[in-house]
């Protein structure tokens, strides 16, 4: 290293006597005098003397050996990950910019009637598993005020955007930012593929590149050492194009760190994000991702506005949509041997927590479920694959085909003449005859679940969760926990016999298959607890009138219910509200919307609250 030194001393300061030498690289004159010897040994230098002065001449050798040494120094970057893959559950969206063409953010422009861009990148970024969002605004913020956002979204806000680039924006997330991250530009319209992809990449630090499009007006990227070498809007700056940046990468927290750290001693005000990233991939490598074949766009102004509606966005969609369906072909393939073109007619239809598709092999009909977005947080797939097994020995659930207690990737054959009940189906009393049927073969079946249902573990659970997705509990819910525990404290005091019970026994999972019989679908919550939680549920889910839930008791006991048995359902009533308001706090957390789903159960919860109190002392709880 010193003999590089020097020689790069000698390079820009010929005639530097050999004292300045030593003082410049705070070293011996006498190790100055031994590296200079050598450096004549190499034939690096030359030296010319005239009289007592000496002048120094690099020689064509010794330029080429700093050039080697420069090189290699290049090469050497430092590493900042012990791991290389790490799961991304943060991202940042840059929307602080306006366009000349638009009177509000671009993301909030629809590419469809009633689908905004915004609207598209959340959903990817919730199919993705990313838990936490950040939008940085700053051009008319307060329209994003007035549309629902999911309780995973926070805003932050450059409040100088007017006299900044990116990187400004950027770094107003210095402060809340504390992991690796997705960075979108909110101007991007890309296929999921490309998310999923770059959330899959190995390399922690990575941009998205795609061929070169000709608009003359992106950031032209060269790879070098297969690794970013050059960022560019000049494309006289580079040696060859290698692609361009798609307006999404993928940071590692520490990488961000020393962009900031860079960004400190920064004097231009308008740096945009990628020549920041630049800068610091001189010492700190970054990877990158080519897709040749992506669809996408930016949408800068009305013609590209124009463009994205009436012919990218439709491309981009029947892309997808293919994909999609090759993919669960995929699956169906894995799981039962099936070729893939031996699987159509697939058709999705709805669900709550999963999506469930309709699928035709042969002359066979099946449904095919693929579990949703963090459902591993709350679900234990093999209780659910024994209980699967347990109610279709019963013969009130449907046979199963293939369940994989890791993926959560479920088959079964389709309920012929299918028909779901509606909440006015229930109210009718053979419908009321048929549910207490069915739900009497569960409760009085001698088998035996393998596992309890934990209700009181679960209420735990998710207020952690919530707690650790930052998200906000409703007005009123710290007073409404302290009243539900204290019917808790009740409840625990109380003699039950557990039986199978299926627990979400809500009229959308009781499935009818002509006149005379059905069955009981979704059994992702099922365990050993007491009966009349399924009592309750079909109650408050069929929204029963006080004397329609009288008669749906009666089919149920065969009698009029006991006043214990009647404060137990309005117990579990309560507890119910109480654990899937939790549900859904924690669901939207994450990027999923259920409305008012939430905080209607809350008010019920309250009311319930306010009946319990009542019957028992009088006296609020």
């Amino acid at each position: 290293m010193e003999k590089f030194k020097l020689l790069g001393l000698l390079l820009d300061n010929p005639t530097m006597s050999q004292k300045k030498i030593a003082e410049h690289l705070s070293i011996s004159i006498g190790k100055v005098n031994y590296i200079l010897t050598e450096l004549i040994d190499d034939a690096y230098i030359d030296i010319d003397k005239s009289n007592k002065n000496y002048q120094y001449r690099v020689t064509e050798k010794g330029r080429l050996f700093l050039l080697d040494e420069i090189d290699g120094f290049q090469k050497t970057k430092l590493s900042l990950h012990s791991e290389k893959r790490k799961k991304v559950k943060n991202a940042v969206i840059l929307a602080a910019g306006s366009k000349e063409d638009f009177t509000q953010p671009v993301c909030l422009m629809e590419i469809e009637p009633k689908l905004t861009l915004l609207d598209r990148t959340l959903a990817i970024l919730h199919n993705n598993g990313i838990e936490k969002i950040f939008i940085v605004t700053g051009y008319k913020k307060d329209a994003f005020s007035d549309i629902h956002l999911p309780g995973n979204v926070k805003m932050v806000e450059n409040t100088k955007f007017q006299w900044t680039g990116s990187m400004a924006s950027l770094a107003t997330v210095a402060n809340v930012l504390d992991d690796d991250f997705l960075l979108l530009e909110d101007d991007t319209l890309i296929e999921e593929v490309a998310i999923k992809k770059l959330l899959d990449h190995p390399e922690r630090d990575c941009v998205l590149i795609m061929n070169e499009s000709g608009t003359r007006d992106e950031a032209y990227v060269e790879i070098k050492n297969n690794h970013l070498y050059k960022i560019s809007k000049d494309i006289h700056q580079l040696n060859r194009i290698d692609g361009e940046m798609a307006g999404v990468s993928k940071l590692s927290y520490g990488f961000f760190s020393e962009m900031i750290t860079e960004y400190q001693s920064n004097m231009n005000p308008f740096m945009n994000y990628e020549y920041m990233l630049l800068d610091v991939s001189r010492k700190i490598d970054v990877g990158y991702l080519k897709i040749s074949d992506l669809v996408w766009t930016d949408i800068d102004n009305d013609i590209q506005l124009k463009n994205a509606r009436e012919k990218i966005y439709p491309l981009l969609k029947r892309k997808e949509e293919k994909a999609k369906i090759e993919r669960l072909k995929k699956y169906i393939e894995s799981a039962l041997g099936v070729p893939c073109e031996d699987v159509h007619n697939i058709r999705a239809f709805g669900g709550m927590t999963n999506v469930n598709y309709r699928v035709t092999i042969g002359e066979d009909d099946l449904v095919v479920r693929m579990p949703g977005v963090g459902t591993e947080d709350f679900i234990n797939r093999q209780e659910e694959k024994d209980n699967l097994i347990l109610s279709a020995k019963i013969g009130i659930n449907p046979e199963m085909i293939y369940f994989n207690a890791e993926t959560g990737l479920k088959i079964t054959r389709m309920i012929p003449d299918a028909e779901t009940l509606t909440e006015s189906m229930t109210k009718k009393e053979n419908i009321m005859g048929m549910v207490t049927d069915v739900l009497l073969q569960l409760h009085n079946s001698e088998e035996k679940m393998k596992n309890d249902f934990e209700l009181f573990r679960l209420m735990e659970l998710y207020e952690g969760n919530i707690i650790k997705a930052g998200a906000a509990f409703y007005e009123g819910f710290e007073e409404a926990k302290a009243s539900v525990y204290k019917v808790k404290d009740h409840y625990e005091s109380l003699t039950i016999k557990k039986c199978p019970t299926h627990i979400d026994a809500l009229h959308q999972n009781f499935i009818k298959s002509g006149d005379h019989k059905l069955y009981l679908i979704d059994w992702e919550y099922s365990g050993m607890f007491d009966p009349l939680w399924d009592l309750a549920t079909h109650s408050i889910e069929s929204e029963f009138t006080k004397l329609e839930e009288e008669l749906f008791l009666q089919y149920y006991f065969k009698r009029n219910p006991t006043p214990e048995e009647e404060e137990r359902i309005l117990i579990h009533k309560i507890f119910q509200d109480y654990l899937w308001t939790m549900w859904t706090i924690f669901k939207e957390a994450k990027g999923d919307d259920f409305g008012s789903y939430g905080k209607d159960r809350f008010t019920r919860l309250k009311a319930n609250l306010q009946e319990y109190n009542k019957r028992t002392c009088g006296v609020m709880l």
